[in-house]
């Protein structure tokens, strides 16, 4: 694992915990590739953090701050628990990325994607990432959200999602 370009372009990345997936080098290069210019200055939520990959890129290539959210480190919480807190608010991030587990519940997974299509996206230009594998089913996606892009890389598929 490394970051793949930015200001830590080339920096390794501790290794991968027991029981993480993290999304692999070329996945993260073509979300970035996708999101080119709308990554400098934003808010990143990065639920599932697992390594912290996806953040990290997204702090070496100019993003302003970046939160993670991972059951054991950075910001201790169960993700869905987090998303719905009253006292957070997702409306202070831009680019929320979702790589939750593949073996997750299917209704587990359209509650939190429920909940974070209710919370209040707000910017002008704020995208969801969710990673899913590509033989699963899709979680029901909020009627505000467009799939803006469809990347696939081995077993992950990436949608990447923008308001109507």
């Amino acid at each position: 694992m490394r970051v793949i370009a930015g200001t830590a372009k080339g920096v390794r990345l501790g290794p991968v915990p027991r029981g993480v997936r993290p999304v692999s080098d070329r996945a993260r290069e073509g979300v970035f590739s996708s999101l080119g210019a709308g990554v400098p200055g934003t808010r990143v939520l990065d639920l599932y953090a697992g390594t912290g990959a996806m953040a990290i890129e997204a702090l070496s290539r100019g993003a302003e701050h970046a939160t993670l959210v991972e059951a054991a480190e950075i910001v201790p919480s169960d993700v869905l628990a987090f998303v719905i807190r009253d006292d957070k608010s997702l409306e202070a991030f831009d680019l929320i990325f979702v790589d939750p587990p593949y073996a997750m519940d299917h209704e587990e997974l359209d509650r939190l994607v429920a909940a974070i299509g209710s919370a209040g996206l707000s910017g002008p230009a704020w995208r969801v990432i969710l990673t899913r594998p590509k033989r699963s089913s899709m979680p029901v996606i909020p009627l505000h959200w467009l799939a803006a892009r469809r990347l696939s890389y081995g077993d992950t598929l990436v949608l990447i999602f923008r308001e109507v």
